[in-house]
């Protein structure tokens, strides 16, 4: 028993969705937008934050290749210095002692000598 009454409201039923449907569709494209907007500005920021981590890590070698040459050098400045005061020793050594500095070299020779006919 349809009453003309109830057939009208399932017609105003009827058009209500499609509009409820196109206004969810409507909120539902806003929200999508909304997301790739706030996708793409956090692109961009770990995009800048990837450059600034690169450029941190660029200056951080760049600084721990100058403290290694720093301490190369000091390294190499060392070893001559040291090597300088061996040969010191050796020249002083020798102006002392020059007939037991020649019986030293005679014997290191002849030991190399030996060492090379085998």
């Amino acid at each position: 028993m349809a009453t003309p009454s109830s057939g009208k409201a399932g017609k105003d039923e009827a058009k209500t969705i499609p509009a409820d449907l196109e206004a969810e569709v409507a909120r539902l494209r806003e929200d999508i937008a909304s997301l790739a907007a706030q996708l793409s500005k956090t692109g961009e920021q770990i995009g800048r934050t990837g450059e600034h981590t690169l450029s941190a890590a660029r200056r951080a070698a760049n600084e721990g290749a100058e403290q290694l040459r720093v301490k190369g050098e000091a390294a190499v400045d060392a070893l001559k210095s040291n090597a300088g005061d061996i040969e010191r020793q050796v020249t002083d050594a020798v102006r002392e002692k020059p007939l037991t500095s020649l019986a030293i070299a005679a014997g290191i020779g002849f030991f190399f000598a030996l060492l090379s006919r085998r």
